[in-house]
């Protein structure tokens, strides 16, 4: 019998005019045929009694929403600016009509990075707990200094930052992921090998690029048990003197990096995470739609835990204290 609440950060959804609007690109995101697998858009798109349902089955109190990839982040400005407003209203309005079960993340038109700060500001002001973003838009990176004013604002708001992994750029795929049939290539540059890590990039870049020097409290948000980087952080933390970091690669993973499981129940992942970092820097999420763990393989994996006080800072304490939840 669980002891505490279940919060689960990381909980797509999906709006049919953002899906129109990125099928209706110059280059279409091909990461959009995984949306349309199974029954995912339409569980996606619920933001209501089924999805409620779902998350009673698994035993899950709290949902923190966030839009499924691409985002908005393949869109020109003109487009990314109304429609990430567009999601943010309609998230806002989902958590109004079930506070006790929705929070959710804001959608920001990084395409537009003028805008970026005050879309942040205004979705927090709606009550937006935190944002989700992605590695790079177009040729931007995440740690180009254009985005500064972002994670000036996102630390001094409190706004987490959830880094989500994106399609690789077409440079990336056609040097590394091409070569096999149509759909292997797709899985090995998503979710088989590919998203990981270019997230991991995304993250390790920003750190390099001395985001959290000037940036002490920004607290960013990896899912994947950490998308490959608690895994090679050995060898990752060598390039701390190489770029003259004030505080070395490590010690920026472990004050300002959480990591969620999405949905990856694996008792070896979580033994590794438990010795690189704390067991504070731990959250529980299931990627839903696209993992699906049931109630009873939650509790199976909860069981891992050597303590009681480890469960709860896991299922829920951690969750709350980084996204304002009362529990």
């Amino acid at each position: 019998m669980r002891t505490a609440p279940l919060i689960a950060v990381e909980e797509h959804w999906m709006m049919p005019e953002l899906t129109s609007a990125l099928r209706a690109a110059h280059r279409p995101d091909e990461s959009l045929l995984l949306n349309e697998t199974g029954d995912h858009q339409q569980c996606l798109e619920d933001l209501g009694a089924g999805r409620v349902a779902a998350m009673d089955a698994q035993g899950i109190d709290l949902s923190v929403l966030a839009l499924t990839p691409p985002g908005t982040q393949p869109l020109p400005p003109g487009e990314a600016v109304p429609l990430s407003r567009a999601a943010n209203d309609m998230a806002a309005a989902a958590v109004a009509r079930h506070p006790g079960r929705f929070r959710a993340l804001s959608t920001l038109p990084m395409s537009s990075p003028k805008d970026v700060a005050d879309e942040l500001e205004r979705a927090a002001r709606m009550g937006h707990v935190g944002t989700m973003i992605y590695g790079r838009s177009g040729d931007l990176f995440l740690d180009d200094p254009v985005y500064d004013d972002f994670f000036t604002a996102a630390a001094e708001l409190g706004q987490p930052v959830f880094i989500h992994p994106q399609l690789p750029s077409a440079a990336v795929r056609d040097a590394s992921y091409r070569g096999f049939d149509p759909r292997t290539e797709l899985a090995l540059a998503t979710y088989g090998w590919g998203w990981h890590l270019d997230a991991a990039t995304a993250a390790l870049r920003l750190i390099l690029r001395g985001t959290f020097d000037r940036h002490p409290g920004l607290q960013v948000v990896l899912g994947h048990w950490g998308e490959t980087l608690l895994f090679w952080l050995d060898r990752a933390d060598s390039l701390s003197r190489v770029a003259g970091l004030r505080r070395s690669v490590l010690e920026c993973i472990r004050s300002n990096f959480y990591f969620t499981a999405s949905g990856m129940l694996n008792p070896a992942l979580l033994r590794h995470a438990l010795a690189v970092t704390s067991v504070d820097r731990l959250l529980f999420s299931t990627d839903y739609p696209f993992q699906r763990p049931a109630g009873e393989d939650i509790d199976a994996f909860l069981s891992h835990f050597s303590s009681d006080a480890e469960r709860r800072r896991f299922s829920s304490v951690n969750a709350a204290s980084l996204y304002g939840v009362e529990l």
